[in-house]
């Protein structure tokens, strides 16, 4: 499952020490690297996006990635969505 975050944390420094930006294509995830690039697939949908790995999280049970809130609206993610990682190609 995947969620996402946004403006109420615009401007916020990240864990990788850069300021959060809603707008970029940019992600959480717990353990890969920073500046990692993953591709998120929304699954059922035919949507998906490469993002950049810049931050830690999510930290709620059952969710792999939060994603900024452009990545979210790429994928039509609202609330929480169901989604597959794979490396950028």
């Amino acid at each position: 499952m995947a969620s996402w975050y946004g403006q109420e944390l615009r401007g916020r420094p990240t864990a990788s020490g850069e300021r959060f930006d809603p707008d970029g294509l940019t992600a959480a995830h717990r353990t890969l690297p920073f500046g990692s690039c993953v591709r998120v697939e929304r699954i059922g949908t035919e949507r998906s996006v490469e993002v950049r790995i810049n931050d830690r999280g999510p930290f709620v049970r059952g969710r792999i990635i939060d994603l900024s809130a452009r990545a979210a609206r790429a994928l039509g993610i609202v609330g929480v969505a169901p989604v597959r990682l794979s490396p950028c190609r």
